[in-house]
């Protein structure tokens, strides 16, 4: 009993201990969580949007004010109230991979349908009352067969249109395609443009009044867009200067990851002129849900015409500027005379 006794109060103490473990480590891990939502929170804090988009702003081409924004179109390259679908699409790659997707929706929707009415008629026909003997049955060679070999049909179907797709996505873009690179920031994105004097346009997020008085959506409305030429292929590349943040734009169907020190590239086609949306979907800090994208697509002559305005270069005027001009003859040595300026002769 006295050796009983030693035992109890022995696993008592230990229980004890253990105890007061599981309340320090909980302690230090409430500590721990606090410490860190405190420095999330202080960060937040220190970073105030205003100062932020002024500090980012100072590099911003001299010209950025020389061109009137375009005003995008309702639903076209934005997401809709109460949509249920992908975002209707402007790029080659877009509408091959929504085409897939409707496809494969439509699969989906044939293959539950068959499943329900198989479900529906086991039920009926094969309950308790409709056979009160059961069957016996332990296989059937013909429809393990066709179980087997349909739905392997059925993903090889999808197989073959997805690796087509795959490929696609990730095709390199031509050599005469227009460089245009996108660097991410905590928190805004800068566009620079290589091919064209390699100046930079950095981009912040309006708020709420300006946003709406420009006629765009408020949380994607930002005030120096990305500008690209539509209808040419663009050599798109991505990096970031601080942490990982994802270039993402639905009505495109493109997203490129942007990782420091990492140069990724992808090409980029857009139809036609507009004004398309997206935003970074990569959590990267406090201020993540704050870095919208905002593509402006023009025409050609236009995209020039922009570049020229914020004091970029393109490539070839200099040289078509040069045979554009008049020729203009040597001066003669002699007064009047016409010639290749040689000296007069005695």
């Amino acid at each position: 009993m006295k050796n009983l006794g030693s035992l109890n109060g022995f696993h008592r103490i230990v229980a004890s201990l253990a105890m007061a473990a599981m309340l320090a480590f909980g302690a230090q891990g409430a500590v721990a969580q606090t410490a860190v939502e405190a420095a999330v929170a202080e960060q937040a804090e220190a970073v105030d949007p205003a100062v932020a988009a002024d500090a980012s702003s100072e590099d911003v081409a001299a010209g950025a004010a020389a061109y009137t924004p375009m005003k995008p179109t309702e639903g076209k390259g934005m997401p809709v109230a109460k949509g249920i679908d992908v975002q209707e699409q402007f790029s080659p790659i877009g509408q091959q991979a929504n085409a897939l997707h409707i496809g494969l929706v439509w699969v989906m929707a044939l293959i539950s349908i068959f499943v329900l009415a198989l479900f529906v008629y086991v039920i009926l026909r094969f309950n308790k009352r409709a056979n009160p003997v059961p069957s016996k049955t332990s296989h059937n060679t013909l429809i393990e067969v066709i179980w087997t070999v349909v739905p392997a049909l059925i993903l090889l179907a999808i197989a073959v249109p997805s690796i087509g797709l795959l490929s696609a996505q990730y095709k390199s873009p031509p050599e005469d395609a227009i460089t245009v690179k996108a660097i991410g920031y905590q928190w805004y994105w800068g566009y620079a443009y290589p091919d064209n004097g390699d100046f930079e346009v950095v981009s912040n997020m309006l708020d709420k009044e300006e946003a709406e008085a420009r006629g765009e959506p408020h949380q994607l409305a930002v005030d120096n867009r990305m500008v690209v030429p539509a209808g040419v292929p663009i050599r798109f590349q991505t990096t970031a200067a601080d942490v990982i943040h994802s270039f993402a734009v639905p009505s495109l169907w493109f997203k490129l990851d942007a990782v420091p020190g990492r140069l990724n590239e992808k090409m980029l086609f857009i139809d036609e002129p507009g004004v398309y949306y997206g935003q970074c979907s990569e959590l990267c800090g406090a201020r993540h849900g704050y870095m919208p994208i905002a593509i402006e697509a023009l025409p050609m002559d236009q995209y020039n015409a922009w570049v020229l305005a914020q004091g970029g270069t393109i490539a070839g005027a200099e040289a078509e500027a040069a045979e554009a001009a008049p020729l203009q003859e040597p001066e003669s040595s002699v007064p009047g005379a016409a010639g290749a300026g040689t000296a007069p002769t005695v």
